[in-house]
């Protein structure tokens, strides 16, 4: 069905919207907003030719359910940018459990708490409010502070920390081990999207599960390597993307730079919502196997099996649903792990309710396994230099 006829339908069910009463505005910076509802955006739906609508159609699609990305300004991601021809990377059974052991025992709920009160306190870290750059200010000083308290100082000479700058103001932030090897430039990625927002944007989103729980649940794991003094072979990434719910601007925009930089990304893992564990269901953990790399997720449920305490279930999300998306969209092989079978997952996302207290379904212990994963994936696929 034609995007426009899409439309259509929307215009009818969104009618009595709040969004109706501020459509023909432009929330201005000094309204804790830059957010123009006229503008035009170039948003591409499964199995459809992109197609221009104004932000506010945006909006009002993503309120509705449907995942898109929105290619305004990267066009050519998977087209005329996109990884080169390569041999495709083994992912072989994990075997690193000597060393992977001893850092999971360091793994804690007390540093994902105190992360994730703070950054659920900002308003809203929608990624064109004033408090959603303020939010990545934060955090990009949150991760600094860690790494200068916890990382040695031989260590700390292997580590770089970027902002990647996006024209909306709030950056994707990366932060890179390097890796010991002279043969060996493959780069593993570890991510999660520090953005949140409400259906209706300029509402309060403190966006607990999504995505602040995959936030901090890969902040400790970066953590906790620093702390075991982990020294890679290949170089590791962790990256916190801008704008995720925007249509996946932000990594959009990182896996287009690497692409074109021709940059031998080995394997992206996407973290988002790691946090919820729906009252009268078993404690399990979902990967995700529709529009990810099939060997990378194989080795994803091996490592499950091997050092996490829960099982894991098959489950889908559907087109364009986080991160992942834009680095296979690049060609790369991704991956995604989220809390739960889709359908058990937090509904609660989107909302005002997406906070720490609204439930005793949102659980620390569940975002520590989660916490373990993101450690086993990084060592066993970057290696270690002894």
């Amino acid at each position: 069905m034609k995007l426009s006829v899409c439309i259509l339908s929307i215009a009818s069910l969104a009618l009595a919207s709040p969004l109706e009463t501020y459509q023909q505005q432009s929330l201005s910076v000094q309204d804790g907003f830059d957010l123009d509802l006229n503008a035009l955006r170039l948003i591409q739906l499964e199995n459809q030719a992109p197609e221009w609508v104004t932000e506010g159609r945006k909006i009002e699609l993503k309120a509705l359910g449907f995942k898109f990305f929105d290619v305004t300004n990267n066009q050519d991601l998977g087209h005329g940018i996109q990884s080169p021809a390569r041999v495709k990377s083994s992912f072989p059974s994990p075997n690193a459990t000597e060393k992977v052991l001893p850092i999971l025992e360091t793994l804690s709920t007390q540093g994902p708490k105190e992360n994730l009160e703070k950054f659920t306190s900002f308003r809203t870290r929608y990624y064109r409010s004033d408090t959603g750059r303020a939010s990545q200010k934060w955090l990009l000083s949150r991760i600094s502070e860690i790494t200068s308290k916890t990382a040695s100082a031989s260590l700390q000479k292997l580590l770089k920390f970027r902002e990647f700058t996006h024209p909306w103001g709030q950056n994707s932030i990366i932060v890179q081990i390097q890796g010991s090897s002279s043969s060996d430039d493959g780069v593993v990625i570890i991510g999660a999207h520090q953005d949140s927002t409400n259906l209706w944007p300029f509402l309060p989103a403190p966006g607990a599960d999504d995505d602040g729980s995959g936030s901090v649940t890969i902040l400790e794991s970066y953590r906790a390597l620093l702390a075991a003094d982990y020294r890679p072979s290949r170089t590791i990434e962790f990256h916190w993307y801008s704008a995720e719910e925007g249509g996946l601007l932000g990594s959009q925009a990182v896996a287009q730079e690497y692409a074109a930089s021709s940059v031998n990304v080995i394997a992206m893992s996407q973290f988002d919502m790691t946090a919820w564990v729906k009252r009268g269901t078993r404690e399990e953990v979902g990967i995700i196997i529709d529009y990810v790399d099939p060997d990378l997720t194989k080795f994803n449920m091996e490592l499950v099996d091997l050092y996490m305490d829960i099982p894991f279930v098959q489950t889908q999300c559907g087109y364009a649903c986080s991160d992942h998306a834009s680095w296979r969209k690049a060609g790369y092989p991704s991956s995604f792990t989220i809390e739960s079978s889709f359908e058990n997952s937090n509904k609660n996302i989107h909302s005002s309710n997406d906070r720490i207290d609204i439930s005793d379904e949102f659980s620390f212990e569940h975002m520590l396994e989660f916490s373990k994963l993101a450690v086993a994936f990084a060592v066993e696929l970057g290696g270690y230099n002894d």
